[in-house]
């Protein structure tokens, strides 16, 4: 008996829907090799988790996911790179927000970081916090400003580099808590650190990535978290919040950037995907061995809201402070 016309129709389509269901993801985004441009040099914490993430996404779409690294002007070589590639979703920029929302405030870019790059996907977090050596005689922040106020325009306090977060807690903790502590920076927390430890300088506002192993190691006290509630990579370690500077909250997040050109329907596919990379417990093992914390999903546009209110709060911190370049 030959079959009808529309129930062969109907079976084409059924089977065509089972074949979609069953297509990887790679097929939705692309089925070309995928570009990973880190602002950062090889070896560095950011180029590792750049490198477990497109592992995982190597392993997944089933097309290679190749980290290339491009460090140097405060990320700009990096984000030029990616601006400067076809916007097909094929390049995608891995880096922590201050490339966006603090270095341009107080360095010349060719870019618009709130309009020409758009947020995709949030991967890990990483808090800043405040060390000194273990051979202060201050034991926790109360204690260190009193001992700072006991010895006026004598001590110092290190950050990563000029005009970043680093610098804005330093200002600010002087402001709030009546220290002088003089800022110091630093090209990077590693130089910076080593002074902390050695006593040259007195305390560091440092991300938790780098400052973690030498707290663990017992090289270095943790005074407070720029956070509003305890790390739980630290949770015995109170809050600048819990002890009276709420103002003092700094974070950066490390995530999937494109060009704002790429078209929405790609954007989706790239968050899905790497949303999923991120989610897997391996991947989600490293992040926290690296010393960042776990972060929900959310969407592009709650991405982009958070990124801008990140950078109007630096701007406004850079104006208020007289920060220059």
């Amino acid at each position: 008996m030959p079959i009808r016309p529309a129930l062969l129709r109907a079976r084409r389509a059924a089977v065509c829907a089972v074949l979609a269901l069953a297509m990887p993801v790679a097929m939705a985004w692309t089925n070309k090799p995928i570009r990973v441009l880190i602002p950062a040099p090889a070896g560095g914490t950011m180029d590792v988790l750049a490198r477990v993430l497109s592992e995982q996404l190597t392993a997944e779409l089933g097309q290679p996911v190749v980290v290339d690294n491009k460090p140097g002007a405060g990320g700009s070589i990096a984000i030029n790179t990616m601006l400067a590639a076809p916007p097909d979703g094929q390049t995608i920029l891995l880096s922590t927000t201050n490339v966006l929302t603090e270095i341009p405030h107080v360095m010349k870019v060719s870019f618009d970081p709130m309009k020409d790059v758009k947020p995709v996907a949030a991967v890990a977090k990483s808090t800043l916090l405040l060390v000194g050596s273990t051979s202060l005689p201050a034991k926790d922040l109360p204690a260190l400003v009193g001992y700072v106020k006991a010895h006026p325009g004598q001590l110092s306090f290190a950050s990563y580099s000029a005009g970043t977060v680093a610098q804005y807690a330093g200002l600010i903790m002087n402001q709030k808590a009546g220290m002088d502590l003089q800022h110091v920076p630093f090209a990077g927390s590693p130089p910076a650190l080593t002074q902390v430890m050695g006593g040259q300088i007195t305390v560091m506002y440092d991300g938790m990535v780098t400052s973690l192993p030498m707290i663990k190691a017992g090289k270095l006290r943790a005074y407070a978290v720029a956070a509003t509630q305890r790390s739980p990579m630290l949770p015995q370690v109170p809050t600048f919040a819990e002890l009276g500077y709420p103002d003092i909250d700094f974070n950066n997040w490390a995530g999937v950037f494109v060009s704002a050109q790429v078209p929405a329907d790609v954007v989706q596919k790239i968050q899905a995907a790497v949303n999923k990379a991120a989610a897997a417990p391996k991947v989600q093992e490293r992040i926290i061995g690296l010393g960042f914390e776990t972060v929900p999903a959310q969407s592009p546009a709650q991405l982009g809201q958070a990124l801008r209110t990140e950078f109007d709060r630096n701007a406004g911190i850079v104006r208020t402070y007289h920060i220059q370049p």
